[in-house]
């Protein structure tokens, strides 16, 4: 508490400390946090409730997470999960009696090129296959601690594949900020325009329009906040850009900081990315050794920023920008009701500009070189980055003109007998074999930077799945249809999937659907049943052959859960 100066805005990372040390957070440590901070106890225990890896009740020794991403699935995880919990003697998410290890699963570590992957106490490792798991298991019963483990398990390498402009890493550090200064804000708005720079994360609300509102919003406080939270399974470009580029994402954040008039920034760095903090700590005390950040930034009276990392904890739903504040804020992770938007009401309710990781990294680029960095001409709009996995030959990050064709990309990454390409996540396009004419743009096939590639081996049912149960497990729980119909929709998929399912089951699917879009709280619940329909209108044959000669068993009373979906929530309403 004394090192985060007693803020109760710091409560999860206090816990989040807490968890990695000591693998459990105690009713006594709640207590004295409750004290200390000056917090209800039952907004504590709420926090640690809320994220994936905050826990009150123990867990082992070496606390294992296995990625249950669908390309971990696609390289083995499920099989080297196997492999351990046997060669441990323990079950799936149930801690060893002796305290020694618990094996679990997670969402997506953001190694989806490197699977199967896993976290232990934090720590990132990739291709954990079964030679390695049993290897793992040898050291956990040898109690090694994890810094004497092999070295060259937690060797992260990146697989850039194509390097366009920002891979290419021709910008000069400092160069942006010279210019930047030099040329004034205005100035700079005005190249981000020309630049048809827009945001990298898949809203593609435009760069100079959210800085320029920012800016001119009142109040004479301002924050930047760079989302690396980069939660969308199949995407990991950012991982790359933080690994590789992180001084130009900290040189566009700063940038942004000198525009818009703030003097504070923060990287919100996902949980699983643990093992990129310290290099970021030490590119950003480098910066301020440089005078590149901190006061009086270049010798500059007056033009001071500073940039603090601040980690996740495992949230899906924290990578939607006003999410992601009030977790900053130490909540919840709970979208805000919009408008207002946080460039004019924001980190503690001041104007704040949220952009990703790629988008800053960008700008940096475009104010040092100018518009052309992106855009050359009306025929060339701009670049973005993919992160390709999935059944190819060469997984990895590709950075490819914005309206790149899909068979295009196909054809770089080496991909045969296509049968399915997923762009955008589990929320996001399903495109056939038939359909790689699309573009990769934001007015054809938009996506964030996932592109997950299904050959024909595939049983693209069960992909549907993983994705309806991704959905399932990482909805926030705060609206009753989404909290409630993600578990139904996994419901009727796995009855479906186990061959009991029935065409009115589709039906009902939809129905279902067709209440969480209109009355969810946030997205998640209005795309949670995306994966399954969609799959089952472009890939019917999937479901057909589990459907066949079904008898037709509802899974559930539609109606009577539509009905009780309404009356809970006008009992929450009374409650608020």
């Amino acid at each position: 508490m004394a090192e985060f100066d007693r803020d109760p805005h710091s409560v999860m990372q206090i816990l989040r400390r807490l968890q990695l040390q000591q693998n459990v957070i105690h009713q006594s440590d709640i207590e004295v946090l409750a004290d200390g901070l000056n917090l209800p106890r039952t907004k504590i225990k709420a926090i640690i409730d809320f994220y994936s890896f905050l826990h009150d009740t123990p867990r082992g020794r070496y606390d294992i997470y296995f990625s249950d991403s669908i390309t971990d699935h696609m390289l083995g995880s499920r099989d080297s999960a196997r492999t351990l919990c046997e060669a441990l003697g323990v079950e799936p998410g149930v801690p060893d009696p002796g305290g020694l290890a618990t094996v679990d699963f997670t969402s997506c570590t953001g190694l989806c090129e490197r699977g199967p992957a896993v976290l232990v106490n934090g720590i990132a490792i990739d291709r954990v296959d079964n030679e390695r798991a049993i290897a793992m298991a040898d050291l956990v019963r040898g109690l090694v601690p994890l810094e004497d483990w092999p070295l060259e398990w937690f060797v992260i390498n990146d697989a850039i594949r194509r390097k366009g402009p920002l891979l290419q890493q021709t910008v000069q550090r400092g160069s942006a900020l010279e210019r930047a200064i030099k040329i004034g804000p205005d100035q700079v708005i005005a190249d981000l325009g020309l630049s048809g720079l827009r945001g990298c994360g898949g809203a593609g609300f435009p760069t100079y329009r959210k800085w320029d509102i920012c800016r001119k919003a009142g109040g004479d406080e301002r924050f930047v906040i760079c989302n690396a939270d980069e939660g969308e399974p199949g995407t990991f470009k950012d991982r790359a850009l933080l690994n590789t580029e992180g001084c130009n994402v900290i040189e566009g954040m700063t940038v942004c900081g000198i525009t818009i008039g703030a003097s504070e920034g923060f990287i919100y760095l996902r949980h699983e990315y643990e093992f990129l903090r310290e290099r970021l700590e030490k590119r950003l005390r480098r910066r301020r050794q440089m005078g590149q950040l901190g006061r009086n930034i270049l010798g500059h009276h007056g033009i001071n920023f500073d940039i603090e990392i601040v980690m996740g904890a495992g949230s899906y739903v924290c990578g939607e920008e006003s999410a992601l504040i009030e977790s900053l804020e130490g909540k919840r992770g709970i979208p805000r009701i919009r408008p207002p938007y946080p460039v004019t009401h924001g980190y503690r309710s001041r104007p704040t500009v949220v952009n990703n990781v790629e988008t800053f990294a960008y700008a940096a680029g475009i104010v040092a070189e100018g518009p052309g960095f992106f855009k050359e001409d009306e025929s060339h709009p701009g670049w973005k980055l993919l992160s390709i996995s999935g059944d190819c030959e060469s997984p990895g990050i590709y950075e490819l003109p914005v309206g790149t064709k899909v068979g295009e990309a196909l054809e770089a990454c080496g991909a045969q007998d296509v049968q399915a390409v997923q762009v955008g996540g589990p929320g996001g396009i399903l495109l056939s074999a038939d359909e790689t004419h699309r573009e990769l743009s934001f007015d054809d096939s938009n996506t964030g930077g996932s592109f997950i590639v299904f050959d024909r081996s595939r049983d693209l049912l069960d992909v549907a799945l993983n994705f309806t149960k991704f959905f399932a497990h990482e909805s926030c729980g705060f609206c009753t249809p989404c909290r409630v119909g993600t578990k139904l929709m996994v419901r009727m998929a796995d009855k479906i999937a186990d061959g009991h399912g029935a065409r009115l089951d589709i039906e009902q699917m939809r129905r279902l659907n067709h209440l969480m879009t209109k009355a969810s709280h946030c997205g998640l619940g209005q795309s949670a049943a995306v994966p399954i329909l969609t799959t089952y209108e472009k890939f019917p044959d999937a479901f057909s052959r589990r459907m066949e000669d079904v008898e037709y068993k509802p899974a559930f009373d539609v109606e009577a859960a539509i009905e009780r979906s309404r009356q809970i929530v006008a009992e929450e309403a009374g409650i608020r």
